[in-house]
């Protein structure tokens, strides 16, 4: 497989130091409020990475964690009367209902900044007596003229970073470009004790601290949005180098951005929606086929159009799906065709080469809708068990790397509906029009939807 990796600007062999304990780090988030479409992609986009990966037979460490302490996070608690601890444990439980909608596995651990400050004061003393940070009146710095590669990963120099930073009033570093390990307490706000007095910890270092305790000290894949280029990612290297004098993440990855009807995404122009907002109007399932349906680095437009159009192709291969089903239940015991057989596992082929060219999951899509094309128009009940057996197959394992299309139909009719399609068919059969079509219509009003076909009739509960 191939990614491109951020700090290289090309595509390279993604080959991990262990096939069998790939470390992956991903950016979560800061949960003081539900997250939005924007966070959405990264979250759903690095889920499938995470799942090919195991899909190609490498077993993944994946650490994604949540920011439980900051600024925004101590505005709201403090206006809601809460505490930050509190406000937290709210919304990680809310994150955990949206990312289950939308298909997103729990990481392999979710380690919280506030459950792990020892080691983030551990990692911050190790850059004190490195000489890469400093303490200014209860502050730590780091000093980013210390780490001669600093802006590696956004390919900016010093120099140029310099021309836009600022030192707020209240900051006393010595340098503009110099950002926070740790902050000395302000009323108000939560605090726990330092060698460098009672404080928290600043955004940029718990990421640096996690990766280090649970994955170690060079991780294979660290992946997140293109907004977390600089100054986040780029202080992470800055802080685990430093600290380790050892290359901090192999491999790295970032997803483009997302704009909703053309336009940024911003709460001024009204446009600023949470997924808990979207899953109102739209299955889980449309929203995270949407965000697969581009390449991950392209940027990608939310619009209800767009929106429409994924949803219409959800239930198109759902469609599939229940006919394969339908059409499986009066097959014979027959071997696939074989031009038949060659072209369902040449969609697989077209399927892994496209995941294996940087993480394509638009042409990975094509290819399952190569094979929803084929079951539509080359497979009938006459094509035999083995033909549809492998068209449902391949749908669902190619799916299933995708997270999508594994939800069940529901088969379930009791047995009164059972019977009326019964007595139906037989109407049918003595030519008594007039008795079939009364039964379909009181069908209907039942919400059981008819539909005859050559081999059968089929029914459904009506959208």
């Amino acid at each position: 497989m191939k990614i491109y990796n951020t700090m290289t600007r090309k595509k390279e062999e993604f080959i991990p130091l262990d096939k069998n304990n790939v470390k992956m780090y991903s950016c979560g988030p800061t949960v003081y409020n539900y997250f939005h479409i924007g966070n959405a992609r990264p979250f759903i986009i690095f889920d499938t990475m995470r799942r090919y990966l195991e899909y190609l037979g490498y077993g993944v460490t994946f650490v994604q964690n949540f920011t439980d302490i900051d600024d925004k996070m101590i505005k709201r608690a403090n206006e809601e009367g809460i505490t930050v601890k509190e406000l937290g444990e709210r919304f990680i439980e809310e994150y955990f209902k949206d990312a289950k909608a939308l298909g997103i596995r729990p990481a392999t651990v979710h380690p919280k900044a506030t459950e792990n400050i020892d080691a983030i004061i551990d990692i911050i003393k190790k850059l004190v007596d490195n000489g890469y940070a400093y303490e200014m009146d209860g502050n730590v710095y780091f000093s980013t003229k210390e780490f001669k590669e600093y802006g590696k990963l956004s390919k900016q120099p010093l120099e140029d970073l310099e021309a836009g930073a600022r030192i707020d009033v209240n900051e006393h570093k010595k340098d503009p470009m110099d950002f926070a390990l740790w902050k000395a307490k302000k009323e108000g706000e939560p605090y726990w004790d330092s060698p460098w007095g009672e404080g928290r910890p600043g955004w940029h270092i718990e990421c640096s601290a996690m990766a280090n305790k649970y994955l170690g000290e060079t991780i294979d894949l660290h992946s997140g949005g293109q907004d977390l280029i600089f100054p986040h990612h780029e202080n992470e290297i800055a802080q685990s180098e430093c600290a380790n004098c050892k290359q901090f993440s192999r491999y790295w990855m970032h997803n483009g951005y997302i704009n909703v009807n053309n336009q940024k995404m911003s709460k001024s122009l009204g446009n600023f929606f949470t997924v808990r907002d979207i899953l109102k109007k739209y299955d889980g399932e449309v929203v995270r086929f949407f965000m697969l349906s581009a390449h991950y680095r392209n940027p990608i437009n939310f619009a209800d159009t767009l929106m429409e159009q994924a949803k219409s192709a959800v239930e198109r291969v759902y469609t599939c799906i229940d006919n394969l089903e339908f059409l499986l239940g009066n097959a014979e015991a027959k071997e696939c065709e074989p031009e038949l057989k060659n072209k369902l596992e040449g969609c697989r082929k077209k399927f892994i080469d496209a995941m294996d060219d940087d993480l394509n999951t638009a042409d990975a899509i094509a290819a399952i809708f190569d094979i929803v094309y084929a079951a539509n128009t080359e497979i009938t009940s006459a094509s035999g068990k083995e033909a549809i057996e492998l068209a449902l197959s391949l749908i669902r394992e190619l799916g299933g790397v995708l997270g999508l299309f594994g939800k069940e139909s529901d088969k379930s009719i009791d047995a009164e509906v059972e019977e009326l399609i019964r007595k139906r068919d037989e109407a049918r059969k003595a030519k008594n029009w007039a008795e079939a079509d009364a039964i379909r219509d009181k069908l209907k009003e039942m919400n059981i939807v008819l539909k005859d076909t050559p081999d059968g009739v089929k029914w459904s509960y009506a959208q």
